[in-house]
């Protein structure tokens, strides 16, 4: 949804008025792609119920299991994780991303997302909470190809 977001003309200025744009698109394209028979990885963090709710039909609809995983450190290192992210990005985006949580309140808005994010775990009891630590890119990883391999048997 991130690559769809950026192709949008404007979106840099009119950044969530965009998403209103990118959801119904990144929503079709999840359905086409799980009707063909494949899987759906959307690195995405989601807060609000409203938002995670659609995919999860489309998921049930197309006849595919959801899995809820969200990767989460505690909430000062994910502040200082955020402000690093764009450090080594070839892609504009994170910088751009960068710029504008700083416009809208910066780790005011980042602590507020953190804290909003933990309130809709609080109401997603089948979400998966994935301890991650910066630099523990491997066992991260390996970690969550368990979990979905478990999600993907009926187990989780």
């Amino acid at each position: 949804a991130d690559r769809v977001h950026a192709l949008i003309g404007g979106w840099r200025e009119r950044f969530t008025e965009t998403g209103e744009i990118v959801r119904p698109v990144a929503l079709a394209m999840a359905a086409a792609h799980l009707r063909g028979g494949r899987d759906v990885v959307m690195p995405q963090c989601l807060s609000r119920l409203s938002s995670i709710e659609p995919f999860e039909a489309v998921a049930h609809d197309s006849g595919a299991v959801f899995c809820q995983v969200v990767l989460m450190d505690g909430k000062q290192q994910s502040l200082e994780r955020f402000s690093r992210r764009g450090d080594n990005s070839e892609l504009p985006w994170h910088r751009q991303i960068q710029e504008i949580v700083e416009r809208n309140g910066g780790e005011e808005l980042l602590a507020r997302m953190y804290d909003q994010l933990t309130t809709v775990l609080a109401a997603r009891p089948d979400a998966t909470v994935l301890p991650s630590t910066a630099g523990k890119i491997q066992q991260t990883y390996e970690a969550l190809t368990a979990i979905l391999d478990q999600e993907s048997l009926g187990q989780g």
